[in-house]
C-alpha cells in the first residue's frame, strides 16, 4: 500500500519537473512557467520539503531551520501550514508574488463511476463545444479526459492536468449552468479509474479555500493525505 508520505511525494513530482537534483523546475505542463521557488508538504508521517533549483544554500537552510521550529509545534493536518516565516525568508531574496496552500487528496479504486461519461478523444471532441470549448486544445495532452454530457454535449469534465508516468493530477471543469448538480463528482469518480487502467494513481489537489472542489471530495468520501504550500 502506498503511503501518505509516498503519496506526497508523487503529488509534488506531478505537479513539477525536477532536474538531477530532484530540485523543481518549472510547471509540468506543455509550456509551464518556473516552479514556486519553495514547496513543503506535511502528512502524519512526515514532510516533503523541495526548493526550485536557483534557491541560494543561505535561503534553503533558513527555511529547513523555519520548518523545524514549525512542525515541532505539531499543527494539525486540517489546518493549512502557517506560510508567514518562509514568506519572510523568501522576500529577503525577492518580492513573494504568490502562495498556495492546499489540501491533497488519493482516490482509491473503490470509488466507482456511478453515471453514464465518455471518454473524450479527438475522434469526439466536438462533443465539447460549446460550453467546455476551450479545453478542445488539451484533449491529447491532458489525456485521459472524461467528460458527462447533456443532449449530447459535454457539460462536465476531469482530465490529466499535470501528470507523470506513476501519478496523475485532476482538472476539474463544469460549465456554470449546470454546476450545484453533482456532475463534478461523477467524472472525477471515471477519471480515477481511466487513470488505474493507465497504469498510475489518481491525485487530486485542492486550494484551503476552494469550497466547491472540497464538496466534490465529500461526496467521494475521500479524505487528504496532506496539505501542501507553495511560494513563488
Amino acid at each position: 500500500m502506498t503511503t501518505h508520505l509516498e503519496l506526497m511525494r508523487l503529488h509534488i513530482e506531478a505537479l513539477f519537473t525536477h532536474d538531477a537534483n530532484g530540485d523543481m523546475v518549472r510547471v509540468n505542463e506543455p509550456n509551464g512557467g518556473a516552479a514556486p521557488r519553495f514547496f513543503l508538504g506535511r502528512t502524519a508521517e512526515g514532510v516533503v520539503l523541495r526548493f526550485r533549483h536557483d534557491v541560494d544554500r543561505t535561503i534553503r537552510r533558513q527555511i529547513e531551520t523555519a520548518c523545524e521550529k514549525q512542525l515541532a509545534q505539531s499543527r494539525p493536518l486540517d489546518m493549512p501550514t502557517d506560510p508567514l516565516p518562509y514568506q519572510q525568508i523568501l522576500d529577503h531574496a525577492g518580492p513573494v508574488e504568490k502562495t498556495w496552500l492546499g489540501s491533497a487528496f488519493y482516490i482509491p479504486r473503490t470509488v466507482q463511476p456511478t453515471a453514464r461519461t465518455v471518454v473524450v478523444t479527438n475522434a469526439n471532441a466536438e462533443l465539447l463545444r460549446p460550453l467546455l470549448e476551450p479545453w478542445l486544445a488539451d484533449v491529447q495532452v491532458c489525456e485521459p479526459m472524461v467528460a458527462l454530457t447533456v443532449d449530447d454535449r459535454a457539460v462536465s469534465l476531469c482530465c490529466s492536468g499535470r501528470r507523470t508516468g506513476a501519478a496523475h493530477e485532476a482538472a476539474v471543469e463544469t460549465a456554470i449552468a449546470y454546476r450545484n448538480r453533482g456532475y463534478g463528482s461523477q467524472v472525477v469518480r471515471a477519471w480515477a479509474q481511466a487513470v488505474y487502467a493507465a497504469g498510475a494513481l489518481p491525485l487530486y489537489s485542492i486550494e484551503w479555500e476552494n469550497s466547491a472542489s472540497r464538496a466534490v471530495m465529500r461526496k467521494l468520501e475521500v479524505s487528504s493525505f496532506g496539505t501542501d504550500l507553495h511560494i513563488a
